[in-house]
């Protein structure tokens, strides 16, 4: 998800997510799909797609449990850190 974000415009590449649900995924699957299988995909699984020593990675927090509701990750974004900066910080405080 994402690598062809030129075609689809920038931010907006998140609301496959959406789709990916509508179309019959569940909540984990669409996550997934955007993140280990897309790193497959572009043969950058040891670099791209997980969590892990190593990898590049960019995070985000949401408010909500995306594996029950894939909207919190379309609507509600609190907390980003990008090439490890934070970038975005919405958190109540």
């Amino acid at each position: 998800m994402g690598s062809d974000a030129i075609y689809t415009m920038f931010g907006q590449n998140t609301r496959e997510l959406g789709w990916f649900v509508k179309a019959g995924m569940m909540p984990e699957q669409a996550l997934h799909t955007a993140t280990t299988n897309a790193a497959e995909l572009l043969r950058k699984e040891k670099e791209l797609g997980a969590v892990a020593p190593g990898y590049f990675a960019d995070l985000v927090a949401v408010e909500g449990d995306p594996l029950s509701d894939i909207n919190v990750v379309l609507n509600n974004v609190r907390w980003v850190m990008k090439g490890g900066s934070v970038v975005a910080d919405k958190r109540k405080k």
